[in-house]
């Protein structure tokens, strides 16, 4: 790897700055002053330091964050707004180029994946895979037995086809757990809504097999573990299945 796209790509700046730290003699590979940024290395052999300070590698990381509501699903925000986005959230990552698995909505809390891993991504979204969603559900008026059953079934919210089917699990007359299999535009709260129901509160608590530590608050995060890494890239790699993205 090229040293300038390696201290790029961890955080260091654009191509153009780290170039101009490269040419100010502030870099060093293995103790020895670099100004060449076109120098090949080995960013999990090769010490990288500026100004002395050690550059932290890694070639692909993996955090579980719970979303707050307020935060767009994105990368970032080239709007005039600049809404805070996801990944600004995750302070200690080495890796300029993660990005959301999937998305939820601003006003929607709950588990996404950080990630910069696209193979794994791709496993989880493509319209070919099926990821179970499971969310946590709070509804402004009475969820009936009937009406979860209607839902259940698939329903028409306005598309060209039905919504799949889910499943829904009621926990009291106003707050149920809902699973889905696919990924349209607003499609629980659309699905809700065919039945007069709004959904007030709406929080993903699963993906696949990985579900929300509950010690995370809104906004926390934590990297995965071993174990929660291998069952994502082990998970439903049939090809003959519907993808889930929100």
């Amino acid at each position: 790897m090229r040293l300038d796209k390696f201290l790029s790509e961890t955080g260091k700046g654009t191509r153009t700055q780290v170039k101009k730290l490269i040419s100010s003699k502030k870099v060093s590979v293995n103790g020895v002053i670099v100004t060449d940024p076109a120098m090949k290395i080995d960013g999990e052999n090769n010490v990288v330091d500026i100004e002395g300070e050690k550059v932290a590698y890694a070639k692909i990381e993996y955090y579980m964050l719970n979303k707050p509501k307020g935060v767009i699903s994105a990368t970032r925000d080239s709007s005039r707004s600049k809404q805070k986005c996801v990944t600004e959230l995750i302070q200690e990552k080495i890796r300029d180029d993660l990005f959301p698995v999937g998305r939820l909505d601003k006003d929607t809390e709950g588990l996404l994946i950080i990630t910069n891993d696209g193979d794994l991504a791709h496993r989880l979204l493509s319209p070919k895979k099926h990821v179970d969603k499971t969310y946590y559900v709070e509804l402004d008026g009475r969820l009936s037995t009937e009406e979860a059953e209607r839902i259940m079934g698939g329903i028409d919210i306005g598309d060209e086809k039905p919504t799949l089917p889910c499943e829904i699990t009621r926990l009291s007359d106003t707050t149920c757990f809902i699973t889905i299999r696919e990924g349209r535009y607003h499609e629980i709260k659309r699905m809700f809504a065919t039945g007069g129901l709004k959904v007030k509160e709406l929080k993903r608590i699963s993906m696949g097999p990985i579900a929300l530590d509950a010690e995370l608050g809104a906004g926390e995060y934590r990297p995965l573990t071993e174990e929660e890494i291998q069952l994502l890239r082990n998970f439903d790699k049939t090809e003959d299945q519907t993808a889930i993205s929100e």
